[in-house]
């Protein structure tokens, strides 16, 4: 059982470093987001468009959002982690409360 765990992530993170690798060697690849792209159809639609509000604050570049765009992420799943840690231990102490009667 051990084992197909040590294997399981072994190919896992043999796969995501082939897509890293084939990602790094495609030049000039744009990872553009679906705002860019809602921006472009609205756009297709209705060239004469004007946004009827504009961003209180823009970042100075891709890789600050990027990096705002992990760290929420990152915030999102410490959330979400500690929620099911601290269910899974309330379950482990019922469980084990239960044992003892």
């Amino acid at each position: 059982m051990k084992y197909k765990i040590i294997y399981l992530l072994v190919a896992i993170l043999l796969l995501f470093g082939i897509y890293f690798i084939y990602q790094t060697t495609i030049m000039d690849s744009e990872f553009g987001g679906a705002d860019g792209e809602a921006m472009d159809y609205v756009h297709e639609i209705d060239p004469n468009y004007e946004p009827i509000a504009e961003p209180l604050w823009e970042p100075p570049g891709g890789e600050t959002e990027s990096l705002l765009f992990c760290l929420q992420g990152a915030i999102g799943a410490l959330i979400i982690g500690w929620f099911f840690g601290y269910y899974y231990a309330i379950n482990k102490m019922k469980n084990a409360k239960n044992a003892n009667n």
